[in-house]
């Protein structure tokens, strides 16, 4: 029996996209919880954060709570606001990403200028590469080590400094399309392992440690997880990538890439690293929509775009192989470029893409935006 593959009415969110839903009018749940943050009542949300705060706020003048940074946007405006309107003092902790981009680097580094208590861990450089290079063949993840160590390195050091409260940005998951019954002021190790290592966790490490790899950097605890509160800070407030990137811009002083991201026509998001576009790039194989779907829909949902607007800039920045970085990647995963194009190949979905016998690159069987069936 065919299925039929469709997109968002509003957005252009992928019928294909893991857990996304749609109601009877062809609305993702994203859209619709993007409406809903108009009239929701955040109060009740403010109120549970002063509760949380106060419950952690350290009573010896140590660090109140942890928060992952790259130097990029969300972090830098979560620090912001724990700081200055909270009264909060973060620890802004950084595992450092592979294959790192200037300016990636020079963010972080304005950001860490501009006021924040800092930790920058640099995990083992050749067991990263390793899990990044099983992540790759066996997940189609090519940065899976460096996600991993994210979660990894900050419960790590949460239970080493005895520091409890940590917050990640956004939850994925409610902001872009997913389960929207996980929007909950707590995450468990465990949702974090189904749904934002997609699973794959326990299958890439156990590669590695028959390897006998040093994996304490990328070793999940969670045998003390009651030791520790994860939770998202777009539980506590309308989630708005824009407005973070204007307060982290006036207030950490973060700096765009002088020419768009590849794949789409933003320049001010995921600038750390080469390998996010890669990531993408295997992402629009997998389901069908790439970095400017994702781009689109945000800027969509925020009111600074029509869905058409959106059509012509998702059907002309999509599903751009990223050649500027084959060389490195190549290097980075001690790969041949037919060993490279094989794991490509692996992860192609063969129901959406056909292989141009002339580039040998994935080409798409569908146009976005309209229907049709698998």
């Amino acid at each position: 029996m065919k299925t039929k593959v469709f997109w968002c009415k509003s957005c252009l969110n992928m019928s294909t996209r893991p857990r996304i839903e749609f109601n009877k009018d062809g609305f993702c749940n994203a859209c619709l919880w993007s409406k809903e943050k108009k009239i929701f009542n955040w109060k009740k949300r403010i109120k549970e954060l002063k509760k949380l705060l106060d419950k952690y706020k350290s009573k010896n003048n140590n660090f109140d709570c942890l928060v992952p940074v790259s130097g990029g946007k969300d972090g830098s405006y979560v620090s912001y606001i724990l700081k200055h309107k909270y009264g909060m003092r973060p620890l802004a902790i950084t595992s450092r990403p592979p294959l790192t981009l200037k300016v990636g680097n020079q963010n972080l580094e304005n950001f860490v200028r501009s006021g924040y208590d800092h930790m920058h861990i640099t995990p083992d450089e050749n067991v990263m590469r390793r899990f990044n290079k099983e992540g790759f063949i066996h997940m189609g993840f090519p940065y899976y080590g460096w996600l991993v160590s994210i979660y990894s390195v900050v419960t790590n050091i949460s239970l080493s400094l005895k520091i409890p409260l940590i917050f990640y940005g956004e939850n994925g998951e409610v902001e872009y399309g997913g389960n929207l019954k996980k929007n909950t002021s707590k995450v468990s190790l465990k949702e974090i392992k189904r749904v934002f290592l997609e699973d794959g966790y326990k299958k890439v490490y156990n590669i590695l440690k028959k390897k006998k790899k040093s994996l304490y950097w990328f070793t999940l605890p969670e045998s003390k997880e009651k030791n520790f509160h994860i939770t998202h800070w777009s539980y506590f407030e309308p989630w708005d990538p824009y407005r973070n990137y204007l307060v982290a811009k006036e207030k950490c002083n973060l700096t765009e890439k002088n020419e768009t991201n590849f794949g789409t026509f933003t320049n001010f998001a995921q600038t750390d690293q080469a390998l996010y576009d890669l990531h993408t790039y295997i992402m629009y194989l997998k389901f069908g929509f790439g970095r400017a779907t994702q781009d689109a829909g945000i800027e969509i949902r925020r009111g600074a775009m029509t869905r058409d607007q959106a059509l012509n800039l998702v059907r002309l920045y999509d599903g751009a192989y990223p050649e500027n970085y084959i060389d490195d990647y190549l290097k980075y995963f001690q790969m041949s470029k037919q060993e490279f194009d094989k794991v490509l190949d692996r992860w192609a979905n063969k129901k959406l893409f056909y292989k141009c016998k002339k580039t040998k690159i994935w080409k798409p069987k569908f146009l976005v935006g309209e229907d049709f069936h698998i």
